[in-house]
């Protein structure tokens, strides 16, 4: 058997293929299993080494199921993850996943022990992973609160005594006590203001440059997706419907979904023309215990014909941009992303917001 590669041997901190993760559905007093939910559904995608790759899409898309799975915490039906080469369900059985991988979750408060101080929960993380000899335990501790921007007089501070932008420092500040080498962030910004969230994506990007960590950042807000990331993976119904360079998928997105959201994001000039300001998703995301069969999207899609009902669309990679990297492909799984009059009906602009 050969060697596990190092870190330093492999490209990608994560790899991701067709990756499902299903949920029993239980029904009436005796809670038997009547279906499945299957609430991702085929996913692929790569995050290369000392990168940040947003997941991004609406409630129900199945973006932190999918995150979640990465670091353990949901079931996988089928697939396969690599984190650094190696399988997950190695680094499960020998108990190295939490050294490599960590999740940062939305509620820091919820994930945060209310009966402890900060200084507490970083020291006893550090003392439990022995990242540091136990007499420079209170030290690495002090070190990790200023690495994520915290004064010292905050360690001796319980959670309920900062605000949310000092917990979600905090929370980062924890996980970062293991040294993983990639990790998670669920929807870390969707609660703060957007002075905070401009600070928290800030050390997100200097942690990615001074401490060479990957991160797979979950979000629905395309404006901060557009600021922090190096790849996007556009999902809808559990399905990834774009994915591409974060620059490419903004200046050219392919799908009717990635349009959609695009359009909705505001914008300073309220009489500055909008692509695709008529394009906004018309439905709700398919139920993931009965998804229609062909394209999940096709009951909010302007576009939807009888192909996209009855097959599910390829996924497409489409041609290599002057300057690309290779593996840094843009893909799209849409039965029409080349139809002419689709991408000029995509492309086209309102002169002003929609009302």
């Amino acid at each position: 058997m050969s060697p596990s590669p190092t870190a330093a041997e492999v490209t990608d901190a994560v790899t991701v293929e067709d990756l499902q993760v299903h949920f029993p559905v239980r029904t009436g007093v005796l809670r038997r299993v009547t279906g499945t939910a299957r609430a991702v559904d085929g996913v692929s995608f790569t995050v290369p080494a000392r990168s940040i790759v947003t997941v991004v899409g609406e409630s129900g898309s199945g973006k932190t199921t999918t995150g979640r799975a990465l670091v353990g915490l949901s079931p996988v039906a089928a697939g396969r993850i690599l984190i650094e080469g190696r399988p997950l369900a190695g680094l499960r059985a020998d108990r190295t996943l939490p050294r490599v991988a960590q999740i940062v979750h939305q509620d820091p408060y919820a994930s945060l022990n209310p009966r402890m101080t900060i200084g507490a929960m970083i020291r006893e993380v550090v003392q439990v992973y022995r990242t540091v000899p136990r007499e420079r335990t209170a030290e690495r501790a002090a070190e990790l609160l200023a690495q994520v921007g915290l004064a010292p007089e905050l360690a001796a501070r319980h959670p309920h005594e900062l605000s949310g932008g000092q917990r979600q420092r905090a929370a980062i500040a924890r996980a970062l006590a293991v040294e993983p080498r990639f990790i998670v962030c669920d929807e870390i910004v969707s609660a703060l203001d957007v002075s905070v969230q401009g600070q928290i994506v800030n050390l997100l990007k200097d942690l990615r440059r001074d401490r060479e960590v990957s991160f797979l950042f979950i979000s629905h807000d395309m404006s901060v997706v557009r600021h922090i990331s190096d790849r996007v993976v556009v999902m809808y119904g559990g399905r990834v419907m774009e994915s591409g360079p974060c620059a490419e998928v903004f200046a050219a997105p392919c799908h009717p979904y990635t349009h959609a959201l695009l359009a909705a994001v505001p914008v300073p000039d309220p009489r500055a023309p909008l692509p695709g300001a008529g394009l906004r998703a018309r439905a709700e995301p398919p139920d993931p215990a009965a998804p229609p069969p062909g394209c999940r999207f096709q009951n909010a899609c302007p576009f939807t014909t009888d192909l996209c009902r009855t097959e599910p669309p390829p996924t497409t990679q489409l041609p290599a941009t002057p300057g690309a990297t290779p593996g840094d492909a843009h893909t799209v799984a849409c039965h029409h992303h080349d139809d002419p009059a689709v991408r000029e009906a995509l492309t086209a602009t309102e002169g002003t917001t929609p009302s």
